[in-house]
């Protein structure tokens, strides 16, 4: 059995995230997004998985290679091109465009096909829905979900008769103009005449130009119903909720990884905590190589990734620290996300650390700036050496 994973976009939504990492490599619990959909894949005997990739594609292809950690057979596609002088270019052509490339290719889809959007975890029962979808005689079929209406304007609205089969398909439409509240999940079933009906050389998009085509012939495209896990990460908002509902436990199948040394703590390798006046109160996971220093307070869910500094005094509630980061002396970081020189809060509010009126965190891999105290205690310090 053969699958797509779509992962050429830029993930403007989750920014600043994806300043550095393509949206597919965001972390959770340690592991890529598209780390969980590969393994999941091969549980239901898919071996063999297209990727197209643009926007960072070095970061993907060198995490996973081609695929035989993973039991798979991975292949790329590149959607951009090369300038005289070398230059590699990133210039995406839809996620319709990106598989008829591959097609045009090397004719990969000669089978039906499991296309998977490379930015959401899912637990959905592949072969049920592959059966369905035979049962049906479908060419293509949507995994769809009910989502309140105040959310549709942010996904491909399906509008399907009593039967499943969609009649209309709405790409982000307007709320007050949308015909249906359940959505596409970014979980696809295709046959090859599906491939066949993209244009080749040109830009072209599943959501805005495919499915409205194969609505507007009546073929035989069909919506399917499931129970299912589907955490997507639409927006930095997004991402910090699924990883609360994840080290909490609501989500099943994930496991918090290091080492559990109390009820709601797990550490990674050669950490060090300085228990003297601090407070950690569940679940919290400490990376391998932080630091914690004395009179610190973290409250989770809250992660902090490996190779962090946390510094005396500073308090953490619920919040997601990237590696390296280094929170200074007395800060308090209430709900927020950190990632290199950015926070961004639960409502997706971003702030670049310059706008901070004094210093909040700092880089400890990049940067090597101290805190007004470490830099008091060092001048103290060359005081007493001199005199």
């Amino acid at each position: 059995m053969k699958a797509m994973i779509l992962a050429a976009g830029k993930g403007t939504r989750v920014r600043p995230l994806t300043y550095d990492l393509p949206k597919p490599m965001i972390p959770l619990l340690g592991k890529p997004v598209m780390a969980y959909l590969v393994e999941h894949l091969h549980k239901y005997g898919v071996t063999e998985i297209m990727v197209n990739v643009s926007h960072l594609h070095e970061k993907i292809e060198e995490y996973f290679g081609e695929g035989h950690q993973f039991g798979v057979q991975i292949g790329y596609s590149f959607e951009g091109y090369t300038t005289d002088s070398g230059e590699v270019v990133a210039e995406p052509i839809g996620s319709a465009g990106g598989m008829k490339k591959i097609q045009d290719f090397g004719g990969f889809f000669d089978d039906t096909t499991i296309v998977l959007c490379g930015d959401a975890l899912i637990d959905l029962d592949l072969k049920a829905a592959l059966l369905e979808h035979r049962r049906k005689g479908a060419l293509a079929s949507v995994i769809t979900r009910e989502v309140p209406w105040d959310k549709v304007s942010s996904y491909g609205v399906v509008v399907a008769d009593e039967d499943g089969r969609i009649t209309r398909f709405q790409e982000k439409p307007k709320q007050e103009e949308a015909l249906s509240n359940f959505i596409s999940t970014g979980i696809y079933i295709f046959e090859p005449e599906v491939i066949d009906m993209i244009p080749s050389g040109v830009p072209f998009d599943i959501g805005s130009e495919l499915f409205p085509l194969l609505a507007e012939k009546g073929l035989p495209f069909y919506a399917q119903k499931r129970p299912f896990n589907w955490l997507d990460i639409g927006s930095v908002g997004d991402y910090w909720e699924v990883l609360q509902n994840v080290l909490t436990g609501e989500i099943n199948n994930f496991d918090v990884p290091g080492i559990q040394i109390e009820p709601g703590l797990w550490v990674g390798l050669n950490t060090s905590i300085d228990w003297h006046g601090t407070r950690i109160e569940g679940p919290v996971y400490i990376g391998s190589g932080v630091r914690i220093e004395p009179g610190v307070t973290i409250v989770g869910p809250t992660w902090i990734g490996h190779g962090s500094h946390i510094c005396e005094g500073a308090e953490i509630v619920r919040s997601v620290l990237f590696e390296y980061t280094r929170v200074l002396n007395d800060v308090t970081l209430h709900e927020m996300i950190v990632f290199k020189d950015y926070s961004v809060d639960r409502a997706g509010q971003m702030k670049h650390a310059s706008e901070y009126r004094s210093e909040e965190w700092l880089n400890a891999r990049d940067r090597r700036r101290m805190s007004r105290k470490e830099v008091a205690n060092d001048s103290a310090s060359l005081e007493k050496a001199t005199a």
